[in-house]
């Protein structure tokens, strides 16, 4: 399970990410990664940073709702293994393809390994 701090929850968290984000598409999943999160003073914030924060976006096209949990369940475990990666200020917004539901852990896992190399490329001009 993530931690609070570690979660986007509010809707102009997620579409900053997804607006200004780099995407890399999987067959699972796509992912909307921006490395430094905009600064939005909240009142009772004290400015700390806290740490690198992800999203989940499952929409009804993977299925009804008990299928759209599990689906979420299991990208939050993997995304938990995986957040260590990224830096300190960074947004990260998983969207679940519909191949999702029928996906293995497995599979959730490589296409995020996958995905995450992809936006964590450094580009070179």
């Amino acid at each position: 399970m993530l931690p609070a701090q570690a979660r986007l929850r509010r809707r102009p968290e997620f579409t900053a990410v997804v607006r200004s984000g780099r995407r890399a598409g999987r067959p699972t999943m796509v992912l909307h990664y921006l490395p430094e999160r905009p600064v939005t003073p909240t009142p009772g914030d004290a400015g700390t940073v806290g740490g690198p924060r992800a999203g989940f976006v499952v929409g009804k096209a993977v299925g009804n709702s008990v299928v759209r949990h599990r689906v979420t369940r299991r990208l939050r475990a993997v995304v938990h293994d995986q957040l260590d990666r990224l830096p300190p200020t960074a947004d990260l917004v998983v969207r679940a393809r519909p191949e999702a539901a029928t996906a293995s852990s497995a599979d959730l896992r490589r296409d995020l390994t996958a995905g995450l190399d992809r936006v964590l490329r450094v580009r070179t001009p």
